[in-house]
Formats: C-alpha cells, sequence, structure tokens
C-alpha cells in the first residue's frame, strides 16, 4: 500500500474550501506498482472536485505488517483502503 501526500486546489466552493484554495490530503492506494498507485491518488483526488494535483511525499506501508503493527491494523483510513483499494482524507486548513 502507498500513502501520498498530496495538495490540490478546489475547483469550486465546496464543504471547507473555497474556489482556489489549496487544500492538503493524504492518499492511501493499495495497489503494487508505484506508478499506477500515485495516478491513481491523482484521479482520486481530482474526482473530489480538486485540481493542480502534486504529490509531495511518498510512503510504501508493507500489507504483510500490518496486522502486525497495532496502530496500522486499526486505523480507519487503512481499513478503508484495504476493502475498497483506496481511501482519500483532506484536512481542513482552518
Amino acid at each position: 500500500m502507498y500513502l501520498f501526500s498530496v495538495n490540490a486546489t478546489a475547483k469550486k466552493t465546496q464543504g471547507e474550501f473555497t474556489e482556489g484554495e489549496q487544500a492538503p490530503f493524504i492518499v492511501y492506494i493499495d495497489f503494487k506498482d508505484m506508478f499506477g498507485a500515485e495516478k491513481l491518488a491523482q484521479l482520486f483526488v481530482m474526482a473530489e472536485g480538486f485540481k493542480d494535483v502534486t504529490i509531495i511525499k511518498r510512503k510504501l506501508i508493507d500489507n504483510a505488517q500490518i496486522p502486525n503493527n497495532p496502530a496500522l491494523a486499526k486505523d480507519p483510513q487503512i481499513i478503508e483502503a484495504l476493502a475498497k483499494g483506496y481511501c482519500v482524507q483532506a484536512f481542513s486548513a482552518h
């Protein structure tokens, strides 16, 4: 599984974000290939109504180690990513 720290710009005002505002995300992608996972992360953020998606950091988590690490095994975003293949988490800048 890959974790990506991402910045993106809101295309329109929605939720806590106003049009043109930069928003930080963490995107969890359960995919074996880093290049493919990176592209999926960008597409999922764009599907949430954001543009200019920039990946800031990348991290690989070995899926085999998740059950052995209680913090990872109980993390709701990791559980969701394992169940459906991805999870997008936005953070409020406020």
